[in-house]
């Protein structure tokens, strides 16, 4: 098969494409003709070796977590599943013509949902469907901050926490508003207007997306006893807070999640932009588009 390969750590030019030996579905598997990948940003954090003290990369090394396709073959114990059935997970390894994936993360694709564009949904909607059912627990009728509310990841925290039936305010920048009042919040600050911020009463949990200075901000604003929950670990003054509940929310591949969020999709309850599609092999060129700007970038093979 084809593969996009890096050979050691660097900036986008070390995504090549080479030849690779297929995988092989073992026990419990299923091997993929892949659609589609996308680009994330923990792909990028990869590459470039930032994260090598806690995810090491033997390489050569293939990127990619996303992945929408076609079953192949099927692993021995593997059930629920056929040759032909469109389908897409969280998995590793996707930047690739096939990938295999655990069956238990595997979902089918909803139908009248494209298989290139599913490939935008797995990472993002379940983080944010995890950030939220994991890390806030909102009761109904809390208050609940999504820092970053125009991001993928946002975007699907916005969702996952009205459907609970949390009031949702949309933290974004100034100049985001207008698109913000997209999203079916209930309100919408500015995380670069002191004043409004200033101004919030104190809430019962955050979702942060963001991290750094904009996470630090919002948590003084957690209620006694409430919830931080954040995809980037806790804020550098979270010690300052010892009575709101930080919770980091790493996210894990969960196949019923998934689908429910591609439903959202697919019913136009919940939008997730998709910015480019390239071909797999221009994979170097979608890393540095993705990394200049916002909206989900798919690696079509």
């Amino acid at each position: 098969m084809k593969a996009i390969l890096i050979r050691g750590y660097g900036g986008p030019e070390v995504l090549k494409l080479e030849d690779y030996p297929d995988p092989v579905a073992g026990a419990g598997e299923v091997l993929l003709r892949v659609a589609a990948t996308s680009v994330n940003p923990f792909e990028f954090k990869v590459r470039s070796g930032v994260m090598k003290d806690v995810f090491p990369v033997q390489f050569p090394a293939i990127l990619g977590t996303d992945v929408s396709g076609t079953v192949l073959k099927l692993g021995s114990g593997v059930a629920g599943f056929s040759v032909g059935d469109k389908v897409f997970a969280m998995a590793s390894h996707t930047y690739a013509e096939l990938c295999t994936v655990k069956a238990t993360a595997l979902a089918k694709i909803p139908a009248g949902l494209d298989i290139v564009e599913a490939s935008a949904l797995p990472v993002v909607t379940t983080t944010g469907h995890q950030l939220i059912s994991l890390g806030v627990k909102p009761k109904r009728g809390q208050t609940v901050l999504v820092i970053g509310a125009l991001g993928s990841v946002g975007r699907s925290a916005v969702f996952a926490a009205k459907a609970l039936g949390a009031v949702v305010i949309a933290a974004v920048r100034k100049k985001q508003f207008q698109e913000a009042a997209e999203l079916g919040a209930d309100q919408v600050i500015a995380t670069d207007d002191s004043d409004a911020i200033k101004k919030l009463v104190q809430i019962d949990a955050v979702a942060d997306t963001v991290g750094g200075k904009t996470a630090e901000t919002f948590i003084a604003k957690v209620k006694p006893r409430g919830v931080f929950a954040s995809v980037l670990g806790a804020p550098g003054n979270a010690k300052d807070y010892p009575s709101v509940t930080v919770v980091p929310v790493y996210a894990q591949p969960d196949a019923k999640a998934l689908v429910y969020m591609a439903q959202a999709v697919k019913e136009r309850k919940l939008v997730i932009p998709i910015r480019m599609k390239l071909p797999l092999r221009d994979a170097a060129k979608g890393h540095a588009a993705a990394e200049q700007g916002s909206g989900k970038l798919l690696l079509v093979t």
